[in-house]
């Protein structure tokens, strides 16, 4: 374990560096966008603009890093996308904004496959559960620290646009002078996504509802906060303590998935978050701490959607097609991450605050009722045939399954059973990477 973290020392000091400035800009744009008075429709529209460019990422993202490599890929997109927050406090205007959002996303999505195939390809069979790990660890607390970062100084002036600048640039400096050498070119497959629903639909139709709620809430959470009348320190709490909730929420979710038909396990994740929903909906505490214990239990319900349909698919997916599967989810997901803030936004508009967790909620009750349905459609996978949570876990963290597989470290497990039975499943237990 050693010898390994000596290889991504670099690349971690790397990630967190540049996860601290996305996470600051993640709650300062949409706040500084309601100072600027722009409409709930235009904030709406920036939270989907970065996803469009997460997307495209995802789709050519490899090619710049076949050209060029590893490095120097990490280097261009730090440098263009260190430019955007500096474009976003010089632009005051949404239609500024848009494109340059998009230019952050596509960098963004980038960024996280160079830093997670150079993790999975510097990892062995024997540590890479801990690898990834700490990555997410990682993650999460300098995403968290990200966002307090915006009580440094007042919201109206330059100064917090320039250290989100400041820190993705800075996050070049670790791996451009590490003496570690880079990854294989990263590899890419043709995704087929009728092929995926059939494989799985409770997989995909389910990442494209956690989208369509995930980009809703990070696009518009900061906005409804800011609306219901929390100061900005509480912003930044309500925020984080989602995140908090969803990093605690993971590996028990995780562990009961492994145990039971995670399709149940998915249903009842939606009826808490849409419980939690309805709750901030109607009740409306008027204290923050009600405010903040809502949010750590909504973070801990709908954080692990995702891993769960990335591993119910894993559960079905025949030999070879681990890395299609996760790449397909993951364009899915984005597509419901474009359209979430797009249908929620006019909810908001029209109704209030509050129209956020009017539509999650019932983003989440026709998640439930489609897992129901499913429920008669086909039996569950065996507990000892399904893929372990980790594995699914580890393919989730951002763009990782658009290429994170080197050639030669591609997962295989038995082929599945013909899906034309709607009761068949696996028929062998999946090997672990």
């Amino acid at each position: 374990m050693g010898a390994t973290l000596a290889q991504i020392t670099a690349l971690l000091f790397s990630a967190a560096i540049l996860l601290m400035g996305h996470g600051l800009q993640t709650t300062l744009l949409p706040i500084r966008a309601q100072i600027q008075s722009f409409s709930t429709y235009d904030i709406g529209i920036l939270g989907s603009s970065y996803y469009l460019g997460f997307a495209a990422g995802c789709l050519f993202g490899p090619r710049v890093i076949r050209r060029v490599g590893h490095i120097r890929a990490f280097t261009a997109m730090v440098a263009i996308a260190s430019t955007a927050p500096l474009g976003h406090s010089l632009f005051l205007d949404p239609g500024f904004w848009w494109p340059i959002r998009s230019i952050t996303g596509f960098c963004l999505a980038t960024l996280f496959m160079i830093i997670e195939s150079w993790l999975n390809e510097k990892a062995d069979n024997n540590n890479r559960g801990m690898v990834f790990s700490i990555y997410t660890i990682i993650n999460l607390t300098v995403m968290t620290v990200g966002q307090m970062m915006i009580n440094l100084y007042d919201l109206s002036s330059f100064a917090l646009f320039t250290i989100a600048s400041m820190m993705v640039s800075l996050a070049a400096v670790p791996l451009a002078l590490t003496k570690a050498s880079a990854p294989a070119p990263v590899q890419t497959v043709k995704v087929r996504l009728g092929h995926l629903y059939r494989l799985s639909p409770i997989a995909v139709i389910g990442a494209f509802f956690t989208g369509a709620q995930q980009g809703a809430f990070w696009s518009l959470g900061p906005v409804f906060a800011d609306r219901i009348g929390l100061t900005t320190g509480a912003i930044t709490i309500f925020m984080s303590v989602t995140v908090i909730g969803g990093a605690l929420g993971q590996w028990p979710v995780g562990r009961l998935s492994d145990k039971l038909d995670r399709r149940y396990v998915l249903i009842g994740l939606c009826c808490v978050a849409a419980t939690i929903g309805i709750a901030i909906r109607f009740l409306a505490p008027t204290q923050e701490q009600g405010i903040f214990l809502f949010a750590l239990v909504y973070g801990a319900a709908t954080f692990p959607l995702y891993a769960i349909c990335a591993a119910h698919m894993n559960d079905h997916v025949e030999e070879g097609g681990f890395v299609e599967a996760s790449g397909g989810l993951l364009l899915v997901f984005a597509a419901g991450a474009i359209i979430g803030p797009l249908v929620t936004s006019p909810v908001m508009t029209t109704i209030n605050a509050y129209g956020l967790f009017s539509v999650t909620v019932c983003i989440q009750a026709l998640l439930a009722i489609f897992a129901v349905t499913r429920l008669r459609a086909r039996a569950a996978v065996p507990e000892e045939e399904r893929t372990p949570f980790v594995e699914s876990l580890r393919a989730t963290n951002t763009v990782s399954p658009m290429g994170n597989l080197a050639e030669g470290h591609e997962r295989t497990r038995p082929a599945a059973v013909d899906d034309g039975d709607p009761k068949s499943g696996p028929a062998n237990e999946a090997e672990r990477l």
